[in-house]
């Protein structure tokens, strides 16, 4: 093995485990099932103004404001709707080690999967312009190819302060 492969196969390693697999659009994300804590049905969600335009706004949930993010607009993908939309309660890690719970709007989940170091691969190399810092990996389910959202990076750290500090 060398050195980079080493790397790559730790890389995996650590990555491995249970993912809440999600879709948007045509294609199939993973969310590390750590970091989930409830799936809701759609719900009004309430604008929060000068948030940028991914953030949809506040939903309340049991008392707790909780800001909530389309991840189709995140995506550079068109805003819709359908009967199996829903809200993907997450925990996301500021870069103070504050955790916060968040919102995430998804067309749909999909299933629980278990994924093996060598399902995952890590993300392929898209050239200086392409900011991939946000995945895990690429993982291989069912011959398929699924992306693995690093969740705590899919939302910049700067943009959820803001979020939190509004809310509050």
């Amino acid at each position: 093995m060398t050195m980079s492969s080493t790397t790559e196969a730790a890389a995996a390693g650590v990555h491995a485990g249970k993912y809440l697999t999600v879709a948007l659009a045509s294609e199939t994300y993973g969310i590390s099932v750590m970091k989930v804590r409830e799936i809701i049905r759609m719900q009004k969600i309430t604008p929060v103004p000068q948030m940028p335009p991914y953030v949809r706004g506040v939903i309340n949930l049991r008392g707790r404001m909780i800001p909530v993010v389309d991840l189709r607009v995140k995506f550079g993908l068109n805003a819709e709707f359908a009967e199996r939309t829903c809200i993907i309660v997450v925990q996301v890690r500021l870069p103070s080690d504050q955790a916060v719970p968040m919102g995430l709007i998804v067309d749909s989940v999909e299933e629980v999967v278990t994924l093996a170091a060598g399902d995952i691969e890590p993300p392929p190399d898209f050239g200086a312009n392409a900011n991939i810092a946000y995945l895990l990996g690429m993982a291989k389910i069912k011959g398929q190819v699924k992306m693995l959202l690093d969740i705590d990076r899919v939302i910049a750290p700067e943009a959820v302060k803001a979020m939190v500090s509004e809310i509050k």
